[in-house]
């Protein structure tokens, strides 16, 4: 299995940047797609956007569109989130999650997933 460890998150103004990373220890990190989900207090977790294991294939959900990136080192077994333009609606904890997956396909639910990180506050202010 993989153990996902998030970091990075924090306090922001509307309009700032943040880069969350979530480092992966275990078996192989290129063998998992992963992905990155959130949950604002009294929602439910949501997807943000994922990657195929080989960081060919990307995928956002329309919040967060054209503002947040995903990208993965794996031979430093990181997976980055870089955050722009952000909004007082993006403030939740993020969560990474890895699935064992070689398909072409993002996964995007959170039943695809088979790990998942502790999560990290992120918190934007207006």
């Amino acid at each position: 299995q993989v153990q996902l460890v998030e970091s990075g998150g924090g306090s922001v103004q509307a309009g700032a940047s943040l880069r969350l990373s979530c480092a992966a220890s275990g078996r192989t990190f290129s063998r998992y797609a992963m992905g990155w989900f959130r949950q604002a207090p009294g929602k439910e977790r949501e997807f943000v956007g994922g990657i195929t294991w080989n960081g060919v294939r990307e995928y956002y959900a329309d919040s967060v569109k054209g503002r947040f990136t995903i990208s993965r080192d794996n031979a430093k077994n990181t997976l980055i989130l870089q955050m722009n333009s952000l909004k007082p609606e993006d403030t939740a904890v993020y969560y990474c999650a890895a699935r064992s997956a070689f398909t072409p396909v993002v996964p995007t639910t959170q039943s695809e997933f088979e790990y998942w990180g502790q999560g990290t506050q992120v918190t934007v202010s207006s």
